[in-house]
Parts: structure tokens; C-alpha cells; sequence
């Protein structure tokens, strides 16, 4: 069996072929619009993010602006995502916190994590896209492509993290993570996907897990 650093220095050599440029998938101004849009991405589609944030960020593109807003007004701007009410409390939330700690977005894990509606894995994505930090942050498609390959069994995706961070090399970690989630995109769907036949999960993925997912 091969080695889960082997792996992953495969998987990596791979990832850098196929994606020298890793664009940020969402459309953002500056750290503060980056983090309202992977904050609205829980549970919808870059696309739709992409779709709905020109007209926010055109009437509330700082804290202050969102802070003048009613939440209702901004859950009418984002009513097509999902969970918008909850994301729109936590957006007003969220824009009065930063007014209250100076204005501006912190390069500081507590802080990101103390802010309404920011978890671990959005606190990530802000410290690596937007201020170049190492990070490495998980999302569900993430957790399923590195079980799936055999790189974890992590049954969270903090988990997941973890043996991620520790197989791939700290200076990989800000373009790995995005690579990863565009491989899944483009080659290695959650359904109805053809193990035997992928650039990656025909030799990663174990026989047990080749012949489990050609059952769904």
C-alpha cells in the first residue's frame, strides 16, 4: 500500500500540473467583501455568490455600510442563497463586531472566529486568500475527496485538516486547498462518479472504496 505522504507528494505534483493558477473562485473587492462572500457560500454555489454580491457590495461594500442597513434589507439583496435570514442577522452581526474592534479585518484567527456567522474553515479562507497565511481550510468537498483518496479518515473536517497539514508541505497549503476544489469540480464528483476512470482516485482510492462508490 502506498504511503499517505506518497500520496499526497503525487497528488500535489499532479494538482500543480493541472492548476499552475489558482484564481479565488469568489468575487471580492478587498479581505472585508472576501469574507462576506465565503460567508454567504455555506451551503450555495460560488456561481450564486458570485451572482448576488455585486448588488450587496453596491450599497454595502464596508462595515459601516452593512451596519446601516436593516436586516431585512439585506436578506432581500440575498434572498437567493441559502440560509439567507441567518446569514443576513449574522451579517449585520458581524459588520457592527469589526466597527467595534477598529473597522477593519484582523489577520488574527480569534478575531475571525469571534465574528458572527465565521467559522474555522471561513476564518481560513480569509488568512490564506487574502493575507497569504498559511492555511488549510476544509470544506465538505475537501473532507470527501481526502477520504475518498485515502489521505484521512477523519470523520470531521478539522480532522481532515489536520492529516491534511501534516502530509502536505506548509507552503503548499494556500494553493493546495483551492486546487483541490477544483479537481473536485472539474474530474471527481460526489455522485455518480467513475473511480476507476479518475486521474487520481484509479490508483489512490482503495479496491474497498472503489467497489463501495460503484455501488451508489
Amino acid at each position: 500500500m502506498m504511503r499517505r505522504i506518497d500520496k499526497a507528494t503525487r497528488i500535489g505534483k499532479l494538482l500543480d500540473d493541472l492548476y499552475p493558477e489558482q484564481p479565488i473562485p469568489l468575487d471580492h473587492i478587498d479581505e472585508y467583501t472576501l469574507l462576506v462572500a465565503v460567508m454567504l457560500s455555506a451551503q450555495t454555489t460560488d456561481k450564486k455568490v458570485n451572482q448576488v454580491t455585486p448588488k450587496l457590495f453596491q450599497v454595502a461594500n464596508s462595515p459601516i455600510k452593512m451596519n446601516s442597513l436593516e436586516v431585512g434589507e439585506i436578506q432581500s439583496i440575498i434572498r437567493e442563497v441559502g440560509l439567507a435570514p441567518t446569514k443576513a442577522k449574522n451579517l449585520k452581526k458581524m459588520a457592527k463586531q469589526i466597527i467595534d474592534n477598529g473597522g477593519e479585518i484582523k489577520p488574527d484567527w480569534d478575531f475571525l472566529e469571534s465574528l458572527a456567522g465565521v467559522g474555522h474553515k471561513t476564518a481560513g479562507v480569509v488568512m490564506s486568500q487574502a493575507f497569504g497565511l498559511p492555511a488549510f481550510p476544509v470544506d465538505t468537498h475537501i473532507h470527501r475527496l481526502a477520504k475518498r483518496w485515502g489521505l484521512s479518515k477523519g470523520k470531521s473536517v478539522i480532522q481532515t485538516e489536520y492529516d491534511l497539514k501534516r502530509i502536505f508541505s506548509e507552503d503548499t497549503w494556500n494553493r493546495r486547498h483551492l486546487q483541490i476544489i477544483f479537481f473536485g469540480r472539474e474530474h471527481c464528483p460526489a455522485l455518480r462518479h467513475d473511480l476507476r476512470n479518475c486521474p487520481i482516485c484509479s490508483w489512490a482510492a482503495s479496491k474497498k472504496q472503489i467497489i463501495l462508490e460503484s455501488r451508489k
